[in-house]
């Protein structure tokens, strides 16, 4: 018998009054936007966009929210359970039965930016990097709700740490959703933390392009922890749907980071 950490079973429900109840992923989701939107504000003194204020993150929160919600929810339906919807179109708004998807959220609110920015006569990525910088905190948030709702867990192991998931039958499982808070999440904002400190926001698309990279890096490291969904499995050379969309991400971030680069060296030596 493997030693095992005992699961602590929280119960998903933080607050329930009455026919109301609000649960730990609901409150991740709002306190995950609203500690990112204040970060936001602070980090406008960092960016040399004048015309960005910390009022227009007062404004793009709505646009975020809305496209974390409707992206996620998409991406979900799209990515993972294409038949299931296509058979079951009503169970696409019943968002409190769980089915979200970082790519697809990520994807929404880079087209709320962009519509956002477009309007406000902003560029783009000057917003895009602010809100990068504050990104992982909702993604630390996220993956400690996953693991306090005993979902997303990980794959068999006899690691002293393992935990025995109640979702997850007696096998003993990697706490993925732990080392994902910490590298999607902690790392991630540490990471970003100190390349604003070092003047990093002075450069437009840098701090993008370290998140997109960043992200991708940290999800498809502990896709290796995390088991497979049910019912996708394994796939090519086996790999897992979070890794395969994991790896345009580390492109494009790499990709980015280099012409972001390139383009601030050209514009120094002009």
């Amino acid at each position: 018998m493997f030693l095992t950490l005992p699961f602590p079973e929280i119960d998903p429900i933080a607050i329930e009054l009455g026919p109301l109840a609000i649960r730990w992923y609901a409150l991740a989701y709002i306190g995950g936007l609203v500690l990112a939107w204040r970060y936001c504000r602070l980090l406008t003194t960092k960016s040399p966009a004048k015309e960005m204020t910390p009022e227009h993150f007062d404004d793009l929160l709505l646009w975020a929210t809305i496209g974390v919600i409707l992206g996620g929810r998409l991406g979900y339906v799209i990515f993972y359970q294409p038949a299931f919807f296509l058979q079951n179109p009503g169970q696409i708004f019943i968002l409190w039965e769980g089915g979200m998807a970082f790519h697809g959220g990520m994807l929404g609110v880079a087209a709320a930016i962009l519509l956002f920015a477009w309007k406000r006569g902003i560029a783009v990525l000057r917003i895009a990097d602010v809100v990068a910088c504050a990104a992982p905190i909702g993604l630390f948030l996220g993956r400690v709700a996953n693991f306090i709702n005993g979902e997303l867990y990980g794959r068999p192991t006899d690691v002293p740490w393992a935990m025995v998931f109640p979702a997850g039958g007696p096998v003993p499982r990697h706490p993925s959703q732990l080392y994902q808070a910490a590298l999607e999440g902690l790392l991630l904002l540490i990471v970003l933390f100190v390349l604003q400190r070092r003047g990093g926001l002075q450069t437009a698309g840098l701090a993008t392009g370290v998140f997109v990279g960043g992200y991708g890096a940290a999800r498809f490291i502990g896709e290796f922890f995390r088991a497979p969904d049910a019912h996708l499995g394994f796939l090519v050379f086996g790999t897992t749907m979070g890794q395969i969309l994991s790896i345009p991400m580390m492109l494009v971030g790499a990709a980015l980071i280099v012409w972001a680069r390139r383009r601030a060296s050209t514009a120094r030596r002009s």
